[in-house]
């Protein structure tokens, strides 16, 4: 829901950067492997409950990752390859940091970071579902066009995930607060990709049957 409305200001500021990293060779590819390894470093410290630590390694995923797709534009080497590493890459991280603190409060928020989880795999599998889909029958993506995967829009993505991320480990005690509220957006999400995903392919079946 906040992408689109978040992505136009990231752009102008990022742009030194990726002069400057085009510069010195660096790839795409590299800065979203980077950024991943980057994120999975807050995993232990969540679970040692080195909330700064697991905050600037969440923080720090979250640049890289605006960065390598805008380096990919600049340089013209956008490719499928790239953004199928990218959304994998998003996915494990996402994934990862519920897991890390039901590991490390099993007995308080072991629970909330299975639903959470849950609800995860839910959107997760909606949005590539739908994507397969999208590709096969060409449907346009105009709030994303950028974008190597069709981004069909829903009330939880990758900057209000963000947001809660940073939220659990600013305030870890609401966790399972946290964590059920957002599986409850999550699960709305879900159900609207399910029925507009739906829909929106029988009218493009049948449009396309009808020619």
């Amino acid at each position: 829901m906040l992408d689109a409305k978040i992505t136009p200001f990231i752009k102008p500021i990022l742009r030194p950067l990726i002069v400057g990293l085009d510069k010195i060779g660096v790839t795409p590819n590299q800065i979203t492997v980077a950024g991943f390894l980057i994120g999975l470093c807050a995993v232990p410290f969540i679970i040692l409950n080195w909330w700064g630590a697991a905050l600037g390694c969440i923080i720090g995923n979250r640049i890289f990752d605006g960065i390598d797709g805008e380096l990919a534009r600049y340089q013209k080497s956008s490719s499928s390859a790239g953004g199928f590493l990218d959304i994998c890459l998003d996915f494990l991280f996402y994934a990862a940091i519920p897991l890390a603190f039901g590991i490390a409060n099993p007995a308080l928020w072991g629970v909330a970071a299975m639903v959470l989880l849950a609800t995860f795999i839910g959107t997760g599998s909606s949005f590539l579902a739908f994507a397969i889909a999208a590709e096969k029958f060409q449907i346009d993506r105009p709030q994303f066009q950028n974008k190597s995967f069709y981004y069909m829009q829903g009330l939880t993505e990758g900057s209000e995930t963000i947001v809660v991320f940073l939220a659990f480990c600013i305030w870890p005690s609401y966790f399972p607060v946290w964590a059920y509220l957002f599986a409850a957006a999550c699960l709305i999400t879900l159900v609207t990709r399910i029925v507009g995903g739906f829909f929106t392919l029988k009218r493009v079946e049948s449009e396309n049957g009808s020619r």
